[in-house]
This record gives structure tokens, sequence and C-alpha cells, in this order.
């Protein structure tokens, strides 16, 4: 039987089994897909003990950039934001590949919410999420960033990487800021963002949207206070950039997933995100 499974540390709250065995079942493919508690000094041992009837790896944290030391062939879309979110191979004798399914996941949730182009944004946090981010904003028109960080240095790492992809940056502290452009992007823990939700209630943030990485549990803080004080404002959440960077593992992993059948493998797997978050 093909296998396939999420690794990461913590892994307990990956909802990863729920979308990929969903979308095993609305394909009919007999595939087993697991959780697995992997941390970053245990994955080239993990990956080079892996048996023919593997064929692909979806990794959260810690292991996006662990895995460029032990995967060769990795597509330049990972290198370019040094995160690589899925490991897979095309059959038992094939190479293992790498490459970064979250930043199209990042442009299908904000399109999904409604945001095609932005050119001012904000990003909370520097780590893989935000490259990513960067990335997909960049792709879709960004023009300046703001990146607000704990560390400067990692700050200053994600910002050289929007230079380099031709948009002018800024470097902020984590203490909120103006709300002076067209998208806020979170990707803090939910609990880490509550001082710029606090700051909503005395901003105009009418204009701006927002898409909050953290997906569980869901609303967070920062998402109760857009749709408090702003209704209207587009909000993209971290369940659809789940589920879009989710479809193109599935894609990729099975070699399944065409434009026939897409949408129906979608709901299956929407379906089964909400049934997992209303079982806590």
């Amino acid at each position: 039987m093909p296998r396939a499974a999420v690794l990461g540390s913590p892994i307990s709250h990956s909802r990863s089994p729920a979308l990929h065995r969903a979308a095993y079942a609305a394909l009919g493919l007999d595939w087993q897909y697991d959780a697995i508690e992997c941390a970053e000094d245990a994955f080239p041992e993990f990956l080079a003990s892996l048996s023919d009837e593997w064929r692909g790896l979806s990794l959260t944290m810690p292991l996006k950039e662990i895995v460029f030391e032990v995967v060769d062939d990795i597509d330049d879309v990972a290198r370019a934001v040094h995160s690589a979110n899925t490991v897979w191979r095309e059959n038992p004798s094939s190479a293992w590949k790498a490459t970064n399914t979250d930043i199209a996941g990042i442009r299908r949730a904000l399109a999904a919410a409604g945001v095609e182009r932005v050119e001012r944004v904000r990003i909370l946090g520097a780590g893989a999420t935000a490259r990513s981010a960067v990335a997909a904003l960049i792709g879709m028109g960004a023009m300046s960033i703001v990146v607000h960080a704990r560390r400067s240095e990692a700050a200053a790492e994600v910002a050289a990487l929007a230079e380099r992809l031709g948009c002018s940056t800024q470097i902020g502290t984590l203490d909120p800021d103006l709300f002076d452009q067209d998208l806020l992007v979170s990707t803090l823990p939910a609990d880490s963002a509550g001082p710029w939700a606090s700051a909503v209630s005395s901003a105009d943030i009418a204009a701006t949207g927002l898409l909050d990485a953290s997906y569980y549990p869901w609303p967070t803080p920062l998402a109760l206070a857009w749709s408090r004080y702003s209704p209207d404002a587009p909000v993209a959440n971290g369940r659809d950039m789940l589920l879009w960077q989710a479809v193109d593992q599935v894609r990729l992993m099975t070699g399944k997933i065409d434009h026939v059948n897409e949408k129906a493998v979608v709901e299956a797997m929407r379906g089964a995100l909400s049934t997992a978050d209303n079982e806590d």
C-alpha cells in the first residue's frame, strides 16, 4: 500500500491526515497517511529509512529548512525562500524531490477571500511561513513590505529576500504600528498577535485585508478583531492556506488530481477539515 505522512514537532494538532485521507477517498485510492512526530536531528535518518511503499511527506516546523541538507532535487521556488514543505517521488525507484506548496496555498487562500492584488503589506513574524508569504505577495504585485519580528536578524533575512525579489522593505518590532497597508499578514501563533488584535479597536482598518496563517484554534483574536471592527474587510485564514497547499501536495504525491476532478476533491477535503475542527 502506498504511504505518505506529515512530519514535525509538535504534530498532534495537525489537520493534514484528515485532509489527505479525504482526498484519497475522493480519488478512490487505497493509500495510508499518518502523522509522525519527528525532530530536526531525526529527519535525515527517517528519510533514509523509508521503504519503496513511501510516496511523500508533508513537512511542518521545524523541518522546512533541514530538508535542504538531505534532498538534492529541490526546485527554484523552494530554494528562493529556503523553505520546503513537500517531499515526494514519482515512483519507488525515483530520487526524492522537494518543493514549496505554501506559496501557492497563500495565493489561493487570498483569492478565495477576494484579494487578487496588493501593493503595501505588513508581515508579522520572520520564519519560513513569512518567507513564503513574501514570495506569494510579490507575485501579487506587492511593492512595499514591512517586516515586524521579535528578532531583528530574522526580520533582516525576510527583508533581504523581498529586496532580492524586487520589493522595497522596512523592519519593525512586534509592537503594533500603523494599519496603513492593503494587507496585514500574521504568521505568528494566535496568542502572540494579541497586541495587534487589541490595537485594532483604535485603528482605521476599513481598507485593510487580513491573512492570519494560524488555523487552530479559529477564529484567532486577530480575526475576531477584524470581524468586529471591519466586517466588510477581506479575511483569509490559515485553514484555507492549509487546504490549498495540501491539494497541491496530493497532486504531486499521487498524480491523480486534474482540472476535471479537483473541485470534488477540494470539497471532500474542506468537509473533512470542518469535521476535524468540530470534533475538538
